[in-house]
């Protein structure tokens, strides 16, 4: 008889039915054992370590039932929201077909790159599909070199293109890049929105590619100057160096146009896509380029399989993609997107000019970036002898908000990465106005409640520490 593994001794394994039955402390408790027991700890610090069990639309629900407002939106992978049910219906429509077989021709996926190709700007048409954001950036990143038969790449100082090894090389924050050194040669950094310093590194004719996110996200959502992004194309073409448009987090109607490039006159060389790409139930990417770019790099059969991807273009992927676009379009969510982002930046602009501790509101749709002032604690009336407090408040101003709202509000929000003092709102697109106003209102309960710094950093500490005794 064939041999059957067997688990551990003493330890077991569970089913689904088990696994959907966990109580919280076995959901941490396993966390801690067999996951990053580093990431609990630091979600626990403000008590983001909770478990929820149900979710539709913005709103998810913890196992008492009690609702909570979803406006960190998977960064920027709901924008149709938690289980939306037209994306849940495709799962079953779909559900007898082949979802991996590389033996044939995919129509789902032949569907979906005719879709794309005529919703990309310009003559972008040929789509390899993928599984994420750094995947796809993976992607365009071999396409570029390549296609040019050229090494080096730019980015910007505080992008964020991913964290794989080629992605990696291309983000501009030393804190994610420094630990893995020596990176991928070649590759420079230059201020965003500074086309001198671009200039300049393309002066060489040495660069493959330009590789830049039409509105920073992970910087702190951050919009280029106006008409920056056209004119570092021009510039780019100038030199023969081709510009990667990293949509990511931007795409799909986030910014209030599907592409972010649309609004800026942008048409890259090669677009990226992920996140929302799958509906927000199964991870998708895409790179989307020229037929004579793609010609270059891959256009016979010696070069077809030089870069593939074992679950890319798989059915269910295609699947919640195409209907993912279609209620895009049909609901006419990209200008949903833009008519309620004015409304809450207004609304949270007002917030900005009545309380200080609010430095500025920024960002395009329903992607805004709230920053708040970093405290001077030098005159502080309590003291800290933790480190990992002092550099909390410190540092992550935004974190300390994020956790009033969650605390005492139930409204998800998270810091952007590479600045910790800026908290995002990506809502779903399908948020509704009285959604929006319930956030500006819980804003400004907390904005009154701390109105000086040491009040919002006070607060922050206080639950760190309890949440350390405890």
């Amino acid at each position: 008889m064939p041999h059957r593994p067997q688990p551990k001794e003493g330890y077991e394994t569970f089913t689904l039915e088990q696994a959907l039955e966990l109580d919280q402390q076995q959901v941490k408790d396993f966390h801690r054992r067999y996951l990053n027991a580093s990431l609990l700890t630091m979600l626990g610090l403000l008590n983001f370590d909770q478990s929820f069990t149900s979710a539709s639309g913005v709103s998810v629900f913890d196992a008492q039932g009690n609702e909570y407002l979803d406006f960190l939106g998977g960064y920027g992978a709901l924008n149709l929201g938690h289980n939306h049910p037209e994306i849940v219906a495709v799962l079953e429509k779909v559900h007898s077909r082949p979802n991996l077989l590389q033996t044939s021709l995919n129509s789902l996926a032949a569907a979906l790159a005719h879709n794309l190709a005529q919703l990309a700007p310009g003559p972008l048409q040929r789509s390899f599909f993928c599984n994420s954001g750094a995947e796809a950036v993976e992607g365009a990143l071999k396409l570029a070199r390549i296609a040019t038969g050229r090494q080096k790449f730019i980015y910007c100082i505080n992008s964020f293109h991913g964290k794989t090894f080629g992605a990696l090389s291309v983000t501009g924050r030393d804190k994610y890049q420094s630990p893995f050194r020596p990176l991928m040669q070649e590759c420079a950094a230059v201020p965003f929105g500074d086309l001198s310093a671009l200039q300049q590194q393309l002066s060489s004719r040495e660069a493959a590619a330009f590789i830049i996110e039409p509105i920073q996200g992970e910087g702190g959502i951050i919009e280029p100057p106006p008409r920056y992004l056209a004119r570092a194309k021009n510039l780019c073409a100038q030199y023969g160096t081709l510009l990667i448009a990293d949509e990511v987090q931007t795409g799909f109607g986030r910014t209030g146009t599907f592409f972010a490039s649309e609004a800026e006159d942008l048409v890259p060389d090669i677009l990226c896509l992920a996140k929302s790409l799958g509906g927000g139930l199964i991870p998708a990417g895409a790179y989307i380029t020229s037929d004579e770019l793609w010609r270059k790099a891959y256009g016979n059969m010696d070069r077809a399989l030089l870069h593939t991807s074992t679950f890319g273009g798989n059915t269910l992927a295609c699947a919640v993609a195409l209907k993912t676009i279609e209620v895009l379009l049909n609901q006419n969510l990209c200008q949903q997107a833009k008519e309620k982002g004015e409304y809450f930046k207004s609304k949270l602009n007002r917030l900005k000019e009545k309380y200080p501790l609010l430095k500025e509101v920024r960002g395009r749709g329903l992607m805004i970036g709230l920053e708040f002032q970093q405290p001077n604690l030098q005159n502080r009336r309590f003291v800290l002898t933790l480190k990992k407090v002092d550099q909390l408040i410190q540092e992550y101003m935004g974190s300390l908000i994020a956790g009033e709202l969650f605390n005492q509000h139930r409204i998800i929000t998270a810091y952007t990465l590479n600045n910790p003092n800026v908290i995002r709102m990506e809502p779903p697109l399908t948020v509704t106005r009285e959604q929006l106003d319930a956030v500006v209102i819980a804003l400004e309960e907390i904005l009154v409640k701390h109105s000086g710094f040491a009040s919002m950093a006070g607060a922050g500490a206080r639950t760190v520490i309890k949440k350390i005794m405890k």
